[in-house]
């Protein structure tokens, strides 16, 4: 049960993003809610997707939650 949840939320966590004009931490949190999931529980499939892993970075770094690791190119 859980591995066929976690086949759809990388998807689910984009929609979201993009429909809602949601962050990607409150988009996660809001999976989590929605399908009754501990965060630590996808905790690791997070860790797994290096794109998405890189995506909450940079939020966390503009948002002043994490110490900002580099320069980057403004996009």
């Amino acid at each position: 049960m859980i591995e066929t949840k976690f086949k759809t939320f990388f998807t689910d966590v984009d929609k979201l993003c993009e429909e809602l004009d949601m962050d990607y931490i409150d988009a996660i949190l809001h999976w989590c809610e929605k399908h009754d999931f501990e965060i630590e529980s996808v905790a690791g499939a997070i860790k797994a997707n290096s794109v998405l892993m890189s995506k909450l970075q940079m939020q966390a770094e503009n948002l002043n939650f994490l110490k900002k690791t580099g320069a980057r190119l403004p996009i």
